[in-house]
């Protein structure tokens, strides 16, 4: 990694990721070669065994420099300019002089913080290693009567997967037979286990917990949720934050900088003095100045902050949107599917007079049935039968209309269709944090259906959670402003924004980026505008919604919006890691520089302070992989609680 570190680390997967760790594997081997090496040649040195300490201090020359020459020559002949290739220039020069013992201390040191470095990007992706370790690798599936175990590679949509207790599910899919309680945890960080029955949608990676299930794949292995969310995080890697941008930019630079300085240090101080002299302090310059501890600061916590994240179920799409979640002050939530449960059911139909419930009902469920919106669900439960409609045209962010039966009928939001003689029971449902729609049939309103999604029982407890951190929270809905008054008195919001189209939600977006970095928290899909708006898309519920997980920068694939304030804290916590590792990175450089320049300490010395140094930034990092929490699930996530709002 000598050349790597000079500029940016470089995510790795699949067969990748297995030559990395081989690759891993010999760099440590011959570190600790080195390391035996160089102590025994010390021992000899102070027994005065010259020799012998000579040859020992040759083999940890050899086996240290094995870890980074050869890729600093290949660097350099590709056009690369790298960390590996300072350190290469000032072995050799020491060689050169004859210091094999400061030149095997910096063969050894610098092999250890290469295999440190290699050990320590490896471990903050372990989150991602565990995700891909989840699909089984082979599934057991119906064919007739009997059962075939296939690769799970092989597995088609539509084929019936024989799931045993205690089993892991290759790809999502609908359970057809069976009934039993599966573990999601691995999926969506939530760890109460949650019970299925005919179907129910259970995702890749999920465990059943007791019982046998058949279970009709709807998605290929490589299209699953799990997959998706694996390459979502591999693309992740590859996002550059503004702190990572700036560690590449003054690396990439400093290192033909350094060469340059030290070159001119060399030959001036020949010039002026004793040239033996003044081109180990060249050499000891080239050392002191080597930019690796500043480029490795960023990525690896960036790496270490994601990999915990996507163990707790959460998909963060790169340090840019870590760092851009850890300076949000304002946290702006759509309502429907995100403060309340999605699960919206008829609790009251209000008729004119003439027209009985079941009629009303009837007529609004024959349009509702061609809608995937949540209310629509409810109107048609709520009904017992109803006829086909035709000309079924849904007028976004308003109603629906048709014909049913020959006669004209709409179904929506009230000013979208008249009140008339309803209007103080439109009001009442409102006040009460229904959503009242209105049902029109030949111009007449004939009744309106009262339908609530109730609020979520951990949203004030998240609302306030955010309220002690000092973020601001509004609420943006396209229901109507009673409604939503009502809802966001129960959640302990102040700032309401209701009756909004998508275009409105884009704008009180950036009406409210005037208190600070906003973070939009949707659905991932009608909220789109909103969450490309906001400094931070946040999609809640994203498990088995490809829209979802494309759309956001962060993907919350669980359904609780507990996770909301741990993923805050995790962005802001990691962004001050970034920040300490930047600062602590650019000290080593500024004072170590001088010291060398002036000749205050030897080659070995500056090797050894500049790679404990480097060791404290990885460690630093590597504590953004801090566990997050995992709360208990509530609910099932389903890809049908996904909604399009049109009221």
């Amino acid at each position: 990694m000598g050349d790597a570190c000079c500029g940016s680390v470089t995510p790795t997967s699949g067969g990748a990721d297995v030559a990395d760790e081989r690759d891993g594997r010999w760099r440590t081997g011959a570190a600790a070669v080195a390391a035996v090496a160089w102590l025994v040649g010390i021992v000899f040195e102070l027994t005065n065994a010259e020799a012998a300490a000579s040859a020992a201090f040759v083999v940890a020359i050899v086996a240290g420099g094995a870890t980074f020459v050869p890729g600093a020559v290949r660097g350099l002949t590709s056009g690369r300019l790298g960390v590996g290739l300072l350190m290469s220039i000032a072995l050799v020069g020491a060689v050169v002089l004859g210091q094999f013992g400061e030149a095997a201390s910096l063969a050894f040191l610098f092999s250890i913080s290469e295999a440190l470095e290699e050990w320590a990007v490896t471990r903050s992706r372990r989150g991602l290693r565990a995700a891909l370790s989840l699909v089984p690798d082979t599934a057991r599936v119906r064919r007739g009567a009997s059962t075939v175990e296939i690769a799970s590679a092989e597995l088609r949509v539509g084929d019936r997967i024989v799931l045993w207790a205690g089993e892991r599910l290759p790809t999502d899919g609908v359970v057809v037979e069976g009934r039993s309680s599966v573990d999601v945890s691995a999926v969506t960080g939530e760890s109460m286990p949650v019970d299925v029955e005919l179907g129910s949608v259970v995702l890749a990676g999920s465990i059943n917990g007791g019982g046998v299930l058949e279970i009709e794949a709807t998605a290929p292995t490589a299209d699953s949720t799990l997959a998706r969310v694996v390459r979502a995080v591999e693309e992740a890697q590859d996002r550059k934050g503004r702190a990572q941008r700036l560690a590449d930019r003054i690396a990439r630079p400093l290192v033909p900088g350094i060469l340059i300085i030290a070159a001119a240090i060399a030959v001036v101080g020949s010039a002026l003095g004793d040239p033996a002299v003044w081109v180990e302090r060249a050499l000891v310059v080239l050392v002191a100045a080597s930019p690796c501890a500043f480029a490795i600061a960023v990525p690896v916590t960036v790496f270490a902050a994601i990999g915990a994240a996507t163990e707790a179920g959460l998909v963060i799409r790169g340090g840019a949107a870590l760092e851009a979640l850890g300076t949000v002050r304002v946290v702006a939530l759509d309502k429907t599917g995100t403060l309340t449960r999605n699960r919206p059911t008829v609790i009251d139909v209000i008729t004119a007079a003439g027209t009985d419930r079941a009629t009303a009902v009837s007529f609004a469920a024959s349009l509702e049935a061609s809608s995937d919106h949540p209310l629509a669900r409810a109107i048609t439960a709520a009904s017992n039968s109803f006829a086909a409609a035709t000309g079924v045209h849904a007028v976004a962010g308003h109603g629906i209309t048709g014909t049913v039966e020959g006669r004209a009928v709409r179904v929506g939001k009230p000013g979208f269709i008249d009140a008339a003689t309803l209007a103080a029971d439109v009001s009442r449902l409102q006040a009460g944090g229904a959503t009242a729609v209105l049902v029109e049939v030949d111009g007449d309103t004939i009744a309106v259906i009262g339908v609530r999604d109730e609020l979520r029982p951990e949203a004030a407890e998240v609302i306030a959670a955010l309220h002690r951190r000092g973020v601001r929270v509004a609420m943006l809905t396209g229901d109507n402003a009673a409604t939503a008054a009502a809802l966001a008195a129960q959640a302990g919001i102040d700032d309401v924004r209701a009756e909004l189209l998508p275009a409105d939600k884009t704008r009180a977006v950036e009406q409210l980026a005037a208190h600070g970095g906003v973070a939009m928290v949707g659905d991932g899909i009608n909220d789109a505008p909103a969450l490309a708006t906001a400094q931070v898309g946040i999609a809640m519920g994203a498990a088995g919604s490809d829209v979802a997980i494309e759309a956001a920068d962060i993907a919350i694939m669980g359904d609780r919006l507990t996770h909301l304030p741990d993923v805050l804290d995790h962005a802001v916590r990691t962004r001050r890691i970034m920040i300490q590792n930047l600062v602590l990175s650019g000290l080593i450089i500024a004072v170590l520089i001088p010291i060398a320049a002036f000749g205050w300490l030897g080659l070995g010395a500056v090797v050894a302070t500049h790679e404990i140094a480097e060791i404290a930034v990885i460690a630093n990092g590597l504590r953004a992989r801090r566990r997050l929490h995992r709360h208990a699930a509530s609910t099932h996530v389903t890809a049908s609680e996904q909604e399009v709002v049109h009221a």
